[in-house]
């Protein structure tokens, strides 16, 4: 059996945590004469590799690399932070009543949830972003709209095994209504699965956010992003290959830490383990 570094099994908290603290460090910075500017032209240092001065280099216009490494990192966070926070109530709520209920309020609500299921998610995104267009709040609402199906089906999966437990059903002799029920007997099973659920899609919306701006379809210049990052790199990789290294593995690792993040919950919380 193979054994596993202590250092190396909480590396992904580890990378997460500085991701995090980076973007709180950075934002702190705002408030002091050592300010990031990561819009800051500089048509002297166009494309130039790292250096002392630039850690990370600067980009086609001269801008610091890693400054808007971490801008990008704090609107990625906040974009799946956000939508990941919405989703998971309206997702839940949905999945909760139809699971509970059954019957037609059952069908209605999972038909509802087939016709946004017929169509990838990614497609749908950038359908509803190319509608709303462009910009911070368009984006958020465009992944809002596609990524609450998965919350939904499975919590409506594990509220129709649920209602029918003893103690649901002793709270209903009792005389307890159904939002009480839902609430205090029914959602509390339900935090494991949807943890581990809310972690996976936290690293799919970051994804997703990077390919919407990647398509010039979510956040726009000046303002940072990875996916509008990567498009102006991709166009000097021969000439400037550190551009797109630095923006891609930043977007890998944080992306895999989360991902492996998921993993070690699902596996922590899993009673049959």
């Amino acid at each position: 059996m193979s054994r596993e570094l202590p250092g190396l099994r909480h590396w992904p908290f580890w990378v997460l945590g500085f991701w995090c603290l980076a973007v709180v460090f950075a934002r702190l910075l705002d408030w002091s004469p050592f300010a990031l500017s990561p819009d800051a032209i500089a048509l002297a240092h166009i494309l130039q590799g790292p250096s002392w001065q630039a850690l990370l280099g600067h980009d086609d216009l001269g801008r610091d690399i890693l400054s808007r490494i971490l801008a990008g990192a704090e609107v990625s966070l906040k974009v799946a932070l956000t939508v990941t926070l919405v989703t998971m109530t309206a997702g839940v709520f949905v999945g909760m009543v139809a699971g509970y209920f059954g019957g037609w309020v059952d069908r209605l609500l999972m038909q509802v949830t087939d016709v946004f299921l017929a169509f990838p998610g990614i497609l749908l995104a950038i359908a509803f972003a190319a509608v709303l267009g462009p910009g911070l709040n368009n984006l958020i609402l465009a992944l809002c709209l596609t990524s609450w199906v998965g919350y939904a089906r499975l919590t409506r999966a594990q509220a129709l095994s649920l209602r029918n437990r003893q103690h649901v059903q002793a709270a209903e002799s009792l005389g307890a209504g159904a939002p009480r029920i839902m609430l205090r007997h029914i959602l509390p099973l339900l935090s494991a699965p949807l943890v581990v659920e809310a972690t996976y899609s936290i690293a799919g919306l970051v994804i997703a956010e990077a390919s919407l701006s990647f398509l010039g379809l979510g956040i726009q210049a000046p303002q940072a992003s990875w996916g509008s990052m990567l498009r102006d790199g991709v166009r000097y990789m021969l000439v400037a290959p550190h551009y797109v290294l630095a923006v891609g593995l930043s977007l890998m690792s944080l992306v895999l830490a989360v991902n492996v993040l998921g993993d070690k919950l699902r596996d922590a919380l899993d009673v049959k383990r």
